[in-house]
């Protein structure tokens, strides 16, 4: 099984595009915007690749920071186990799983398809859950200090997204990409449950440590 450390060369591809925003994107914010951004609209205008590209987007420091802390933690242990290049395929596959919701919500739900979103958040749920369901007895710390079990760890945040999702389309103004959350995670369940899993997933995890 091949291993490069991906997890760090996606975290370093998120670094570039944030900087591209904060630098490049001062001078030209609408080549960022029709690039970086994906919505319901943007895909009905032809820019495809903008389910992939969003996924590497960040504007704040803060979204980026908490986004990669999550992804790298739980990233290196998922790359032990399925190899670098499952695992990168995996974080496309939920990043794009959760561009597509998020366009989906906006358009069949909250009725805005201009509605644009970006950022790693949709494969960072992906990567949580498809970690919870490999190891659902290692504990895990919610907020950085709650202990849980990372299957009930991984089931409040999901269920914390559905309430954030329906309370959206009763009208919460709330900016937080729910649907793009949720489309990760649903990703991992039909990876977990479609994909060849290892015999001894805790083996390679604790190779890590």
């Amino acid at each position: 099984m091949v291993y490069s450390n991906i997890a760090l060369k996606i975290v370093k591809l998120n670094i570039i595009v944030f900087l591209l925003w904060n630098f490049y994107g001062r001078f030209n914010p609408e080549f960022m915007m029709s690039h970086f951004l994906v919505s319901g609209e943007a895909l009905n205008q032809g820019r495809i690749w903008t389910l992939v590209t969003s996924v590497f987007s960040h504007t704040l420091l803060m979204h980026i920071l908490l986004n990669m802390f999550v992804f790298y933690n739980f990233g290196v242990v998922i790359e032990r186990v399925l190899g670098s290049k499952r695992f990168f395929w995996f974080f496309i596959l939920a990043g794009v799983a959760g561009s597509l919701s998020h366009c989906l919500v906006s358009i069949f739900l909250l009725q805005q398809p201009q509605l644009a979103a970006l950022g790693a958040s949709g494969a960072v749920s992906g990567i949580v859950l498809l970690f919870a369901l490999l190891f659902p007895h290692e504990k895990i710390y919610i907020l950085g200090f709650i202990p849980a079990p990372a299957i009930w760890a991984a089931m409040l945040i999901t269920g914390i997204d559905l309430w954030g999702l329906i309370s959206q389309t009763k009208g919460s103004a709330s900016p937080i990409g729910y649907g793009a959350h949720l489309g990760g995670a649903i990703s991992a369940l039909i990876y977990y449950a479609s994909a060849h899993r290892p015999r001894h997933p805790l083996h390679y995890a604790r190779g890590k440590n």
